[in-house]
Order: C-alpha cells, then sequence, then structure tokens
C-alpha cells in the first residue's frame, strides 16, 4: 500500500469509517474511534459506570427485512455466547432490554457486567480492527483524558502513530456519510495531541484541527447539524445534550484482550 494512503510519516493521522479505519490500521499503533452522537458517546456512558461493552457490528449498506433480521439474531447469539445483555435499538427498548445506543437510556437502565453494543458505523469500526492494534473510544465527554492517555503511552509520533477516525453516518443506500459532528470531535482530540507535543499530523488531521479550531460555539453547531438535528426530532434531545458535555468524564475506554471496552 503506497504512502499517500496510509498518510506515513505523521504521528497524528485521520480518516473516515470503516474502509479508512482498514487503511490506517495497517501502520498505526493505536486506533480512536470518534462517534460523537452515537457509539463512543454511549460507551463513555456505559463504561463510567462500570459496564464493560462489546462492540458489535451491523450492516452498514441496505439491508433486506430478513437481513436485518438475521444481522439481529447473530447479535443475540453474540450476546449469549459472550455472557452479556444485548442493546437494542432506541425505539426498541422495553422494561426487559432497557439498553440502547442512546445515552440516556443507558444511564437510566440497570447495570450489567458486560453489554454488547451494535451499531454500523463506530461498533464496525472498533470490532473490524486487527487484534494487534490498540483501540480507544473518544467523544466531546472525554477529550482531554483521551489525549493525555494517548501522549502518556507514547502514541502520537512517526513511529507509534495514532490513527483518529471519524466514524461518520450512511445514507439510505448504506454509503459513507461524513458528519459533522464526528468531523468537530475528531478535531478537538488532534488539537488536544498536537497541544501536548504530539505530530506531525497529516494535512488530513490538520484539516479536522482547523475545523474544530475555527467552531466558535461547539454545543449549537452539534446540536444545529444533520445528525443532532434528526436526534431532536425523533425524540432523543437529551442524547445530544449529553453528547456535548465536554470534558465530563475522566475515563479512556480501551479495548481489551476479548475485544470489550473497559477502562484504559
Amino acid at each position: 500500500m503506497g504512502d499517500w494512503a496510509v498518510q506515513s510519516g505523521s504521528g497524528i493521522r485521520f480518516e473516515w469509517g470503516p474502509a479508512g479505519a482498514a487503511r490506517l490500521a495497517s501502520e498505526a499503533a493505536c486506533l480512536v474511534v470518534v462517534d460523537v452522537l452515537s457509539f463512543t458517546t454511549a460507551v463513555s456512558v456505559a463504561v463510567q459506570t462500570g459496564i464493560r461493552v462489546l462492540p458489535f457490528r451491523l450492516p452498514d449498506g441496505p439491508a433486506t427485512t430478513a437481513e436485518r433480521i438475521a444481522a439481529e439474531e447473530a447479535a443475540a447469539v453474540y450476546a449469549r455466547q459472550s455472557g452479556a445483555r444485548l442493546a437494542v435499538a432506541r425505539h426498541a427498548v422495553t422494561p426487559d432490554s432497557p439498553w440502547s445506543l442512546s445515552p440516556v437510556h443507558l444511564r437510566r437502565a440497570p447495570f450489567v457486567a458486560r453489554l454488547v453494543l451494535p451499531s454500523p458505523n463506530g461498533a464496525a469500526i472498533a470490532a473490524a480492527a486487527p487484534p494487534g492494534v490498540r483501540v480507544v473510544a473518544a467523544c466531546l465527554r472525554n477529550i482531554t483524558a483521551v489525549g493525555g492517555w494517548l501522549t502518556a503511552h507514547g502514541y502520537g509520533t512517526p513511529q507509534h502513530p495514532v490513527a483518529v477516525i471519524a466514524a461518520g453516518e450512511r445514507w439510505p443506500d448504506g454509503s459513507l456519510r461524513p458528519a459533522l459532528e464526528d468531523l468537530l470531535g475528531a478535531g478537538a482530540l488532534i488539537s488536544d495531541l498536537y497541544a501536548q507535543g504530539a505530530g506531525p499530523m497529516s494535512v488530513e488531521a490538520a484539516a479536522a484541527k482547523a475545523a474544530y479550531d475555527g467552531t466558535a460555539d461547539l454545543t449549537r453547531a452539534i446540536a444545529a447539524c444533520a445528525s443532532g438535528r434528526e436526534l431532536a426530532a425523533t425524540g432523543f434531545v437529551e442524547d445530544v445534550a449529553i453528547a456535548t458535555e465536554e470534558d465530563t468524564c475522566a475515563l479512556v475506554p480501551v479495548r481489551d484482550h476479548d475485544g470489550a471496552f473497559t477502562p484504559g
């Protein structure tokens, strides 16, 4: 693979989605997933309560009813085999299945030791990362904690590069929709890393940093972007508020040997 594809020579690198993560993982010492309005914010909330979170990849393209049912059954099997409970879709929450990608639901639901958290974006990136690559879940709630953890462990140099992956969302045809909230979350982490002396940045990483540095009101921008408006319109405006709780979480979710996110 050419240097152009993996941003070689940079200590801080940036890409989008599962395909971008797969490209950068070949050289990255650490992969950081940023999925602000779903997966990584939910992981931060769950891990903060002591839950071990196992990511599960859902189909990332248009799915037939049969394919969706098959994916749900596969997730249920994985949860049983892992001794975990299974998170469901936000609108499928019941008293018997109170866990979902919604941070609000996770704060209200009873504690479980292990939780399978499916998603087509952030979880897909985390679940597909090679076993030898350290994987961290970052969101606006733990940016400073993640940045400090990465630099303390020597990541963010050309010898030990960190790949910051904005998860993005999906268009109806299944293709990647670059999402503003993930660009800003990734830029926030890159800005923090660079301020701590990590680098150099690839031009892709520098562009993400510039987007964050140039955003005067982060909370307003995320609430007003397409993903924020979608969540609010479907009754989950509180999830947007939790996702913009900047630096309220000091825990760093890191994927362990059995694939679960636990405090780093």
